[in-house]
């Protein structure tokens, strides 16, 4: 029978698993897979997953479980592998792999920060920075029916949105950066006996960033992000 895999452990990390149950129709019972000094946290499945509600629960809870005792390698959503002999092979010929990824995240919990300015805000800056944007504007307001106008403004405004909010979030997460392991993207690497500091620096940054600004943090998570 095909099993679906959550994540990859240490061996003696303590899988307490009792009372879950798995994703799928049939909420099958966790257990666990080992070979050498790792361990896969697994469940039967009997037909192809899809990401309804309940399982992608069901992923998650597993993954908080185990992240309550150590850090382990989380799988996205979905991976699933024929049998658990496939599953011994795969940890065996990527023993060495795994076991240096997850001394990587040892101890450590994913935090996602993102900032966003205020849409009226970033509007009016736009049209004030940006001579073709405010042309076209004009344009439009002045009675012009050209429908390729507000395409093209509307293509500008959402091209420099995304780029405006992905630099609003990079200076955080630069500022944040020495207060964790790795960062990447939107995504930081917490030390989990330093999230009271890396939170109260967030909180200050958040009071110093521009009028119009929103900030958003995420976690503490499994560090998807840092899974090889």
């Amino acid at each position: 029978m095909a099993v679906y895999v959550y994540a990859v452990t240490r061996r003696e990390h303590p899988c307490r698993l009792d009372g879950l149950t798995g994703v799928g129709p049939d909420a099958p019972a966790v257990r666990t897979l080992d070979s050498g000094e790792l361990r896969a946290v697994v469940s039967d499945v009997g037909e192809a997953i899809r990401p309804k509600r309940r399982d992608i629960a069901a992923h998650q809870a597993v993954l908080d479980r185990l992240m309550a005792d150590e850090t382990p390698l989380p799988l996205q959503f979905g991976y699933t592998a024929p049998d658990d002999e496939t599953v011994r092979q795969v940890l065996a010929e990527r023993a060495d792999g795994y076991l240096d990824a997850l001394a990587g995240v040892q101890g450590c919990a994913e935090y996602n920060v993102k900032a966003r300015q205020d849409e009226g805000v970033l509007l009016r800056g736009i049209l004030e920075d940006s001579p073709r944007a405010s042309g076209l504007n004009e344009e439009i307001l002045a009675g012009d029916t050209d429908p390729r106008l507000p395409l093209e403004l509307g293509q500008l405004v959402a091209a420099e949105v995304d780029r405006r909010s992905s630099n609003a979030s990079a200076d955080l997460i630069r500022a944040l950066a020495p207060l964790a392991r790795a960062y990447v993207v939107h995504s930081l690497l917490v030390p989990r006996d330093g999230e009271g500091a890396f939170l109260d620096a967030h909180t200050g940054l958040t009071r110093e960033v521009d009028a119009g600004v929103r900030t958003r943090l995420t976690g503490p998570l499994p560090p998807y992000s840092f899974v090889p």
